[in-house]
């Protein structure tokens, strides 16, 4: 192991879907495994926290944090990987912008805990209890990690060197991050380890939208069927390609669902919903405004389809208390 390169991967606050990516990058790994001494990676190895907070400041060569930070935990191991580590790569949409967990943001801690532990239908709390970071048993001291207002995305806790999003990153990427950072072929710090186009750019479907798209009616993917070789938004279906990065290969709409933006912003944007706004307005095909209102309110749940995975890192970041209180 002398030698080698030292590499952690650890996992936050997310699904675990980010970890299932690095394996499923299949025999690959076995090449990773043998070019690099892995000393974290929780899901996988036995590795535990004391040993990364025993080595010396900046031994690790590149770390490999998923997830968004929700808790004092969360932070914590962020922190002690960003001083341990010499690189550091936001892995994954939770990393990068705070994923789908990042709309809780629109609601408050208090929302969130008096669904869980009281107002939901299946709960059964008598007591009306919380979970308390701190609390003492039988002389004991016993805590708990504490639950922060709200989710941020890594950058917002720690300086992040470079990003590889997705909702989980595809496997030709991954490969692609590990021989960049192995054979020292990385681009300016604070890149974004994907393509500079918009999904749109590389859709096959890009060949049949008309040069002027018109949208008279918006449709969601669940109330027609969706013509499996035509544009999208041709066809009145809302598809935030325009707005998004490419890289994930078109999965979602290789199987006839329109891209979701879980890879961000394209390169120069800072906001993929504002953007996509932006480009909707420019399309509708109305002139009164009665009938400009009649087409928009369609779109259901605006924030959650625009935002879906980057509320924290957004211009929205998060809703107000009391906006939310007066709903």
């Amino acid at each position: 192991m002398a030698g080698k390169p030292r590499v952690a991967i650890c996992w936050l606050g997310g699904c675990g879907g980010c970890d299932e990516a690095v394996v499923d990058i299949n025999e690959a790994i076995l090449g990773v495994a043998e070019a690099v001494d892995i000393v974290l990676w929780p899901v996988a190895l036995d590795y535990k926290y004391h040993h990364v907070e025993m080595m010396e400041d900046g031994s690790i060569a590149l770390s490999v944090i998923n997830g968004n930070v929700r808790n004092s935990d969360h932070e914590e191991m962020a922190k002690l990987l960003r001083r341990k580590s010499q690189l550091v790569l936001a892995f994954g949409a939770c990393a990068c912008f705070g994923g789908t967990p990042g709309l809780a943001n629109l609601r408050t801690k208090r929302d969130i805990f008096d669904w869980v532990y009281r107002d939901a239908p299946t709960v059964v709390n008598p007591e009306k209890s919380y979970p308390q970071a701190k609390v003492s048993s039988n002389g004991t001291a016993l805590t708990l990690p504490e639950f922060y207002e709200q989710v941020y995305s890594l950058n917002q806790v720690i300086e992040v060197d470079y990003y590889l999003p997705g909702c989980p990153p595809p496997p030709d990427l991954i490969i692609n991050a590990f021989k960049a950072v192995l054979e020292g072929k990385l681009p300016p710090k604070g890149s974004t380890l994907a393509p500079h186009k918009a999904l749109c750019d590389t859709c096959e479907r890009n060949k049949t939208k008309p040069s002027r798209i018109a949208i008279r009616d918006i449709k969601r993917i669940h109330q027609v069927e969706a013509q499996p070789n035509t544009c999208f938004l041709a066809q009145g279906i809302l598809c935030m390609g325009i707005a998004t990065r490419t890289g994930c290969g078109e999965t979602c709409i290789n199987i006839n669902i329109p891209c979701r933006g879980c890879f961000g912003p394209v390169e120069g944007v800072k906001d993929s919903g504002a953007k996509y706004v932006s480009a909707l307005a420019s399309i509708i095909d109305a002139e009164e405004e009665k009938e400009v209102r009649r087409i928009v309110d369609k779109v259901c749940d605006e924030v959650g389809y625009l935002y879906r995975f980057s509320v924290p890192a957004s211009i929205l970041r998060k809703r107000r208390a009391s906006e939310i209180e007066e709903h």
